[in-house]
């Protein structure tokens, strides 16, 4: 079975005279390499072939049921965009990787074991997210076992990209969104009433004078604090190269994330306020969410313009020089 799945055939090992002459070890064989011999490509991609073809049977109920959800929810339309972003990426950097040894690794086929079993027990528990997060672990496994822990390493970031396309857990989407729902209404309540209109707030309502806001869970930012976070670490990747200022990057995205929710519904009051409840809805509810969000992201284009010109990063930048 392992000589199946693994790039290399048995005509890869290398003879014991071959050994004695300073040969190449097998386990310095780079995967460019190993794609241009000929027994060794056709066994390499029939394994890919035949992982894949497993995978997509095994996987096909979870990936449907995670492609619907992206389509109706729209707290995961970013759900779209990641495996795009992440299949960029490993094209991009394919020169990177191509040139890496292959040293598979046994320790891969326990992951594989391990990613089954959790899609199994989330099949038998009904548990969406356990069995979608099996699916970025399979991937991982799969890596590790026919390719090796470098190779895991030079494709982490696309594979770990993946989890943004998951959906929460539901106990852990209702435990974000009640605080985030009260966060969200103080701001709101607090900024009407800086601008003059008479606001008095009780948990999650508004009430104006001509109109009641309720501040539902859709209202709660978790839809722009999600996308944001998936955009802002996609963006940090590709802009940044210090890991630290990439942290701060994505700290940054949660406050402004709220922040910008709150703002909306402060604009959403105004509205409300000048021209009557009903134009909260339709059209002007999707403008505005989506003029805050391209707000949001500016602001973190800003945060991230001062992060280059603080001394300490780079004085750290020169000393990494």
């Amino acid at each position: 079975m392992r000589g199946l799945l693994s790039p290399f055939g048995d005509e890869n090992v290398p003879s014991t005279k071959s050994l004695e002459r300073g040969s190449p070890r097998l386990g310095d064989t780079t995967w460019a390499n190993n794609l241009s011999g000929g027994g060794s490509q056709a066994v390499t991609w029939f394994a890919a072939l035949l992982l894949s073809a497993l995978v997509l049977i095994l996987y096909a109920p979870v990936l449907g049921s995670l492609v619907r959800q992206w389509w109706s929810d729209p707290n995961y339309g970013h759900g779209f965009f990641v495996p795009v972003f992440a299949g960029f990426v490993l094209w991009s950097e394919r020169s990177r990787w191509h040139g890496l040894r292959l040293r598979p690794d046994n320790f891969g086929l326990a992951i594989i074991l391990f990613a089954i079993g959790l899609r199994i027990l989330g099949m038998l528990g009904a548990e969406l997210f356990i069995a979608r997060l099996s699916f970025v672990i399979l991937i991982s496994g799969i890596v590790l076992f026919l390719a090796g822990r470098e190779a895991l390493r030079s494709v982490a970031f696309p594979i770990g990209y993946l989890l943004f396309m998951i959906p929460l857990p539901a106990i852990l989407y209702y435990q974000l969104t009640l605080p985030l729902q009260l966060w969200a209404s103080r701001l709101a309540a607090t900024g009407l009433i800086a601008l003059g209109i008479h606001t008095v707030r009780e948990g999650n309502l508004l009430y104006l004078p001509n109109c009641t806001l309720n501040v539902a869970e859709a209202c709660s930012g978790i839809r722009s604090l999600l996308s944001l976070l998936a955009a802002v670490v996609a963006y940090g990747y590709l802009a940044e190269a210090s890991t630290s200022r990439r942290i701060s990057l994505v700290v940054a995205s949660i406050p402004i994330a709220i922040a910008m929710n709150g703002l909306r519904l402060v604009a959403t009051g105004v509205l409300s306020y000048s021209f009557g409840p009903a134009v909260d809805s339709g059209v002007v509810h999707l403008v505005l969410g989506l003029c805050f969000f391209v707000l949001a992201f500016l602001l973190i284009l800003l945060v991230h313009k001062v992060l280059r010109r603080l001394p300490r990063y780079q004085n750290l930048e020169r000393v990494i020089q």
